[in-house]
């Protein structure tokens, strides 16, 4: 079994920053591109930022200049660094994988975690 866990949410006001975090656990034997997603009551969810294994990154236009994706391969971990936070990124953030486990012959799957919320408001 593989799990994901976010940590690092919680209230900020506007202009502030949070750092969230993702760290993998279970029989892994890789993991690939992983990626912040985040999702408001109002809205699908959306692509927030990915890093692939090498690091190269990539960002929503909302987010670009404010928001850095890394990671930490020897800790199977995830982050997610938040600055000039707005109003409008309130939401709940998810962080996705894509793992090889031990079990699989080949080809990998899509992993999320149970969510984190981000609240940004005076």
């Amino acid at each position: 079994q593989v799990q994901l866990v976010e940590s690092g949410g919680g209230l900020v006001q506007p202009g502030g920053s949070l750092r969230l975090s993702c760290a993998a656990s279970g029989r892994i034997l890789n993991i690939y591109d992983m990626a912040w997603y985040r999702q408001t009551p109002e809205n699908q969810r959306e692509m927030v930022a990915t890093i692939t294994r090498g690091s190269s990154t990539n960002y929503a236009d909302s987010v670009k200049g404010r928001f850095h994706i890394s990671r930490d391969n020897a800790k199977n971990t995830v982050y997610l660094q938040m600055n000039s936070l707005k109003p409008e990124d309130t939401a709940v953030y998810y962080c996705k994988a894509g793992i090889r486990t031990y079990s699989m012959g080949s080809g990998a799957s899509d992993y999320w975690g149970p969510g984190a919320q981000v609240t940004v408001s005076p």
